[in-house]
């Protein structure tokens, strides 16, 4: 028999396996109109790819699939790949993390054609509630620039410039999910630098089949915090605030503040608002004492602040005698 009618052979036996706990030698032979004897031979090939394949001698013995340390590549039937793409799909769209479009984006590129219409009709029949409050995109958007990340080609979007899209074209490097939003962090050839798009209002996306060379980017995560936290607004500001990084973070929702560890009980917070008086009392409120380092009027904007409420303090009535006591 020919290579091809080999792996056809193995991965078929492959496929048995997984279909039932325990097979003995004959059964598989018979299945697979072959001898026992390659049968043996196709269960150490199963072996050699990864595959535990356990074998019993005596009653009740044959061959079965166990657990192994890795994860070997896996066989699907039609139903379960499809199962499989559309529980991907829903769950990138409903914002379950980057794994699920990760192993959406290698599915899809295995997927054979028959199936991908089927996938992506069941698709649009699921809908999630409840999912951490992340806006809603196209899966199908995700997976077009996951694509064109994993094989570094040239992504083309329309995206908002006041009230007119107008098209850009892009090196894509990484997808980035916070807990509100899906980003893509890109090269724009136009602007010549970095740029971060919200991928909920890109239209009529495409991956096209210019191939670009990795130019050495930031990363990713961090850039794009720091880009939804303080870079979109117009007054950004830093503090070094005087308690542990952990402790601050669990205190700011990742997109309102960036937050960098600056020794054991010290970290930095990089933020932004409409106003530094926002940013002022937004860094006041977390309880924490804290140091200004940028900008240099964040001092008299301080200062500011600190003296309406030293006014407001004094203008504050006098406790009569007697309020808030209990009567005998």
């Amino acid at each position: 028999m020919d290579e091809r009618g080999t792996t056809e052979r193995v991965l078929t036996l492959l496929g048995l396996l997984q279909q039932r706990h325990l097979w003995t030698g004959p059964e598989l032979a018979e299945r697979l109109r072959v001898t026992p004897r390659t049968v043996r031979r196709d269960v150490e090939r199963l072996r050699t790819l990864g595959y535990p394949v356990h074998a019993g001698q005596g009653v009740g013995g044959g061959y079965r699939l166990g657990r192994g340390q890795a994860l070997p590549p896996l066989l699907l039937d039609d139903e379960e790949a499809i199962a499989t793409a559309v529980s991907l799909l829903a769950g990138a769209a409903a914002g379950t993390g980057d794994a699920a479009l990760r192993a959406l984006t290698k599915l899809d590129q295995v997927l054979p054609t028959r199936l991908r219409h089927e996938v992506r009709t069941l698709s649009g029949s699921v809908e999630f509630f409840g999912a951490g409050g992340r806006t809603p995109v196209d899966p199908e958007v995700l997976m077009t620039l996951a694509g064109a990340c994993r094989a570094e080609v040239e992504a083309g979007f329309d995206y908002p410039s006041g009230d007119t899209p107008l098209p850009r074209r892009v090196e894509p490097h990484r997808l980035v999910a916070s807990d509100r939003r899906w980003y893509l962090l890109a090269y724009d050839l136009d602007r010549d630098d970095w740029r971060t798009f919200r991928v909920d209002r890109m239209t009529a996306v495409t991956a096209r089949t210019w191939r670009f060379r990795p130019r050495a980017a930031p990363d990713a995560a961090e850039y794009v915090q720091e880009g939804v936290a303080s870079r979109v607004y117009p007054h950004r500001a830093r503090f070094l605030v005087h308690a542990p990084a952990d402790t601050v973070r669990a205190q700011i929702p990742p997109s309102a503040a960036l937050v960098r560890e600056r020794g054991k009980d010290r970290c930095e917070v990089r933020s932004g608002a409409a106003s530094l008086d926002r940013v002022l009392m937004h860094v006041l409120l977390l309880g924490h004492e804290f140091e200004l380092l940028d900008p240099p009027e964040l001092k008299a904007r301080c200062q500011a602040l600190a003296e309406k409420l030293l006014s407001a303090a004094a203008a504050a009535a006098p406790p009569r005698p007697g309020d808030g006591q209990a009567e005998a």
